[in-house]
This record gives C-alpha cells, structure tokens and sequence, in this order.
C-alpha cells in the first residue's frame, strides 16, 4: 500500500476519479474525494487531479459539491491555466435551480484568490443581491465586502453602496446584519457604516427578529446615532428595555452601553440600569464559561468605581473556586478588597489568608497584597494575619509579607510597633531583592524599635561582595546611614566597612588609579535632588549636546554596577534597560550647587566593548562640563578597575 502522500498514493487516486465503476457507485465516488480532502489538509500536494476534480463538480449530490468547491478555492491559484475551468462551473452553478446550489457556488467564487477574478464574479454577485432566495442573498452580501477586498485601493462602487443600504430593508434579519457587516468593511476609509434617524429606528424595530448574536452586532453599531431631543432618547430606551432582561450576556451587556451612553444626561437613568444589571452580571460571574466569566468581573470591576459597595451583600459569589484559572482569581480578589466594609471583613480576610498559601507563588503574592490593600482600613487585624503567614517560613511567602508591611508602615504609621514587633527571624527566609529591599529599609528606617536591626544589617554588609544587586547595595548603605544616626555605637564599624567596599579604595589604590572625589574646586554636586521622567525628558528635549565621550568597556563587568559608584558621587539613575539587554542604555542626571543640570545618556554595546556617553547641560558653563566629565569618567573607572 503506498504510504501517504507519494507519488504512488496520488497517481492511485487520479485512477479511481477516472474510473467509470467508481463513478457509478455515488457513495464510493465520495469517499475517494474526501481521501483527495483528507490528503490536501494534511499538507500532501493534490493539485494534479485538478481536472478531475472540476468535473466531480457535475453532480446534483451537495455533499460532493462543497468538497470539491472546497479543493477548487485551494488550487485555484496554483493551477491559473486551468482555474478557468473551475469559474466557469461555479458561474454555471450560480444559475442553479437548487437556491443552496447557487450559493455555495457564489460562496465559493468569492473566496478564489487569483488575480483578474473581479470580473468574472462581478456580475454573479449583483445578481445573488436580487435573488428570490434569503441564502444566496446573505452570500452576495457578504460578497460585496470580499469583492472590495480584493479589488485593493479601487474607488467604492457607489450603486453596490446604495443596494446594500436598501437592504437593510431586507425581510431576512441575517441579510440586515449582513449588510451592516459588509458596508462597515467597505467604507472602512469613510468611518464606516452611516447610522442616521431612519436606519436607526429601523434597526431598533427589527431588533426582536435578530438572533442573539445579530442584536449584539447591531447594538454596537447604534451607539453611533445621537438622538435628536430628550423624547427620541427615551422613545430608544423604552424599545431597548427589554433587551436588559436577556439570557445572552453580549446583548445585556450591549444593552447597558447604548443605555449608559444615551443616558449619559440622566444620572438616575445611569444608576437604575446599573441596579438592574447586578443579576446578570452575578449569573455570569458563575458561568462556566470562563471567557465570559472574566468579562464579567471585568464589568463589575467598572460598576464598582461608580458604585461602591454595590455587590457588598453577594461577596461570597467572588470566593476563588480551586479550578479558577489565575486570571480570574486575580480579578476575583481584586473585587473582594473594594467589597470589605465591618460585615464582610473577617470572612473576606479568612478567604485570602486562605489563598496566601496557594501552590501558586503569582496567586499567594495577589492575595497577600490585598491584605495589605485592606489593612489602610483594618490594619489590626491584617497586620495580626500578615505576621502569622511569616511562621509558614517560605520564602515567597515572607517576601510579598515584608514588601506589604514596608508599604503599610507609610500609609498608617500607627502599624509600626506590630510590624516591628513581627520582623525578628524573617530574614534568614528572604533570598530575592525585592524582599531584601524591602527588608533592610524598615531595618534602617525603624531600627530603633528592632533589637536586633544592627545585627542583621552587619550580617548583609558582610555578604555585600556575594550580592549581585546594585540596589540592594545602595538600599543597604542609606539604611546603615540612617541606623548610624540613632544607634551610632552599634553601627560605625560596619558603616566604615560597607563605605571602604563601596568606593573600592584598596583596589583604586594599589592599581595606581584615581580614587573617586564627590566634589573638586569647581564642582560640587548636590545630593537627594528631586527629578521625574516627565521632567527629566523635558529637560533633555530642551538642550543639545555639550559633550559626547567613549569609554573602553570590560566584558566580564556589568553594567548596573555602575548604579552604586554613580550614586556616591551624586550622579543619579532615572532609567535604564532590563539586565541583558542589547544595546544596555541608561539615563543619569545630576545637580551642581549654582543649580545647573547635568543630564547623560550611556549606550553600552558588548559587540564592540565601548560605552558612548552623552553629556547635556542646562546652564553653560565649559568649566563646569569638564569637571563633571572628568567626576563621570573617574567613577566609571573605579568600577572598571575594581572588577
């Protein structure tokens, strides 16, 4: 038997499609074109039978029909000399007594991709516009749009336009919501399908008649008209009424739009849509379908900015269910954190710390910060829930727990005792930056309350040679200089260390290079200096150029190292490029004492070892630039030399 797509395999099937017994047996007939199918949608080239194939059209069987209608638009293009062949028994089919003969030929004459085909299905097309029967009618419709499409940049047919608008007037709501589709593709440059007063009522009229997805459809293409006074608005509302009361989600949800948006002068209209739209929406919360699901919750997310608290008493319906997919769990909690108020808080809470423990790292971090979204309000009992997450002693867990209570000690200062009182321990737990970042801040910034804050700084600064973060560094030397400040006994000698590793003045020294100054007779820059993205672009947008430098770069050093020794001389980081990123840019600015603005662009490429730096400058002053180079290119090389 010869294997699947040879040139036996082939030749075998051209002989049974030219054997007369087969031809005969209508059934066997079939099979051997569904085998030509089977073999084309496998990726197997069939197109030497076309011919034989063209003529299987010539029979009254609609199942053989569509096969091979199917196989012509497949080949149609790679066979240009014998496609011929094929229009002239699709144009011959159009004429059929058989209304689904003629449309399925008309559908298939559409969809043959060769050039020059216009013209032959022109004509077919005008004609399907007018036939008696309403399914050759919506394929000439949809025709019309990919007759357009193929035509490419042609001008718009003006009288197929008009045709297609009075059929909207057509009896069969499928060619109405046909004709809005193709007239939508066809005036695509012009904006589209037109909705004036008369369209629209007719549309609104017809709405009962359509199915669920064709009042979908055309509620979207209403929300193009504006009435005209208050009585036509309220004439269109009272008629999409009952479109609100639907079983189909897309039309309720339709419905409320247009209703919202028509009744956007009506503030009591607004809110007794949305009253009446909790019901649908908490049945499609539950669905099974997830996609709908999630659009559902996406919609109550919305409501609930307007309406706070408006599904407080139906919270449980936002409980995650164990196959929930992230997606919706996340929304779900979202959802749960604006819903809590004194009733709902403790069995919201019990569902999240519930959560916290999930397999899922991306879901326990969700839920963990939404317990820290909700402690703004009850931070008692949150911050009682988020120290007891810490005994599970996980890792993700105790990280998303002390980024929570870094952020919370800002926002209610009244938690700091309690958070402080729960940091003892957690460190030997917390191997990422943003943990360590978060950690090490509420060491320096609320050491005093932490009897062992000095301790574990100690035990960082020891380790800083191991630790591959640039901003854990810098996150540890500010804390350390803060935990000085109020336990300076505990802290100097470690502070002297951290200081003697960070300007790398062993190295500097014993290679014969120059140790970084912060300030020279000319120059001294300020620390702390306020700057934003927006105000840094404006900056930058403002000025040209002062100066352009490069500098020989080592492979094995990288490049957020620079971060630390900039930021001891006053040279600050707005932005720069994700780790292995190809070409590295990063965006500095800094600030000198007379108020001059020194911004810098660096664009490190690894293909030819070179960082060019750009210089700009907001006050000219060539003394100023040369000093800042020479500061720039100084601590640039420390870091070079110390690697």
């Amino acid at each position: 038997m010869p294997y699947l797509g040879s040139e036996d395999a082939i030749k075998e099937l051209k002989r049974a499609l030219t054997n007369p017994h087969i031809q005969a047996d209508q059934l066997r007939y079939r099979n051997v074109i569904l085998k030509v199918i089977r073999h084309m949608t496998q990726g197997v080239d069939v197109s030497s039978v076309f011919m034989e194939m063209v003529k299987a059209s010539a029979t009254v069987d609609i199942v053989q029909k569509k096969l091979v209608y199917l196989y012509m638009c497949t080949y149609a293009a790679l066979k240009p000399d014998l496609a011929l062949l094929a229009i002239n028994t699709l144009c011959k089919d159009c004429s059929d007594a058989n209304p689904m003969v003629r449309g399925l030929a008309l559908r298939s004459m559409c969809n043959l991709r060769m050039p020059g085909i216009h013209e032959y299905i022109q004509q077919p097309v005008l004609n399907g516009l007018t036939d008696k029967a309403s399914y050759v009618r919506r394929v000439a419709v949809l025709g019309c749009a990919k007759m357009h499409a193929q035509q490419g940049d042609v001008e718009v047919d003006g009288s197929m336009v008009n045709e297609l608008y009075s059929l909207l007037r057509d009896h069969d709501p499928i060619v109405l919501v046909n004709c809005l589709r193709a007239l939508e593709e066809i005036l695509k440059r012009e904006g589209g399908v037109v909705i004036n007063k008369p369209i629209a009522h007719h549309l609104l009229n017809r709405m009962a008649d359509l199915d669920q997805w064709g009042q979908s459809e055309v509620l979207v293409f209403l929300l193009r008209y504006k009435p005209q006074g208050e009585e036509e608005i309220f004439d269109i509302l009272n008629l999409l009424d009952s479109f609100l009361k639907s079983t189909h989600f897309s039309v309720v949800m339709g419905a409320t739009k247009l209703f919202l948006v028509l009744a956007k002068d009506f503030p009591h209209v607004q809110t007794d849509v949305l009253v009446r739209l909790k019901a649908p929406l908490l049945a499609a919360c539950t669905s099974e379908s997830r996609e709908m699901c999630f659009a559902a919750l996406c919609h109550v997310r919305e409501i609930l900015r307007s309406l706070p608290g408006h599904f407080s008493s139906h919270y449980k319906k936002f409980f995650c269910s164990y196959n929930d997919p992230h997606y919706i769990k996340n929304q779900k909690i979202d959802i749960l954190c604006e819903l809590v108020n004194d009733e709902t808080v403790h069995s919201v809470l019990e569902e999240l710390r519930v959560c916290c423990t999930d397999v899922s790292v991306q879901l326990a971090h969700t839920a963990i910060f939404a317990i820290g979204r909700i402690a703004r309000m009850y931070s008692e009992t949150c911050v009682e829930i988020l120290a007891g997450l810490l005994d599970f002693k996980q890792e993700h867990i105790t990280s998303a727990v002390i980024q929570t209570f870094r952020d919370l000690v800002w926002l209610c200062p009244q938690c700091t005792m309690a958070v402080c009182q729960a940091l003892p321990g957690c460190e030997e737990n917390i191997q990422d930056n943003e943990g360590k970042q978060a950690l090490i801040w509420l060491l320096g910034m609320h050491g005093d309350l932490i009897p062992n804050a000095s301790y574990v700084l100690e035990d960082y600064a020891d380790n800083v040679k191991t630790e591959t973060s640039p901003t854990v560094k810098i996150e540890l030397l500010t804390a350390l200089v803060r935990l000085f400040l109020s336990r300076p006994a505990e802290c100097q000698d470690t502070l002297g260390r951290l200081i003697y590793y960070c300007i790398d003045l062993r190295s500097a020294v014993d290679s014969g290079d120059l140790q970084v100054e912060p300030e020279s007779a000319d120059l001294t820059l300020i620390c702390d200096i306020a700057m934003t993205p927006e105000l840094f672009e404006k900056s930058w947008t403002a000025v040209d150029a002062a100066c352009h430098l490069t500098i020989d770069w080592k492979e094995d050093v990288h490049p957020d190292t620079l971060q630390t020794a900039l930021h001891l001389v006053s040279i600050y980081t707005i932005a720069k490029s994700k780790a292995g990123s190809q070409p590295w840019k990063c965006y500095l600015y800094a600030q000198d004492h007379k108020g001059g603005l020194f911004l810098t662009e660096l664009i490190l490429s690894m293909d030819t070892l070179s960082l060019q730096t750009t210089v700009k400058q907001s006050l000219r002053s060539e003394a100023a630039l040369q000093n800042f180079a020479s500061l720039l290119k100084t601590a640039i090389g420390t870091v070079l030399a110390g690697s």
